[in-house]
């Protein structure tokens, strides 16, 4: 497995109603890397966001789609989405502030 950096394991926000929702109780969702684990998940968070710690980060495995153009058969590339769960006391994540 390869070093995985904490700059390299957040891919971006996941901007939907039902992550929207759930910002009121202080948990956010972001595409990360395939091989990021939980723990460099953690981190990642913590040093790109300053003042956040993090409760608890649940991930999930999405395998890609089956696409077909003309007689072709191919697959879109499998993801993952990490939802972080932060303590009470820490600070919100700005990113998200003006949605």
């Amino acid at each position: 497995m390869a070093d995985i950096k904490y700059y390299d394991v957040i891919l971006k926000p996941v901007i939907t109603e039902k992550s929207m929702a759930g910002m009121s109780e202080k948990k956010y969702t972001f595409l990360v890397h395939t091989d990021a684990n939980k723990a460099q998940i953690k981190e990642a968070v913590e040093k790109m966001f300053e003042g956040t710690k993090v409760r608890k980060v649940n991930t999930m495995n999405c395998e890609g789609k089956n696409k077909r153009r003309g007689t072709v058969y191919g697959k879109t590339a499998k993801t993952k989405k990490a939802i972080v769960q932060l303590t009470e006391d820490s600070k919100d994540i700005e990113i998200f502030a003006g949605l």
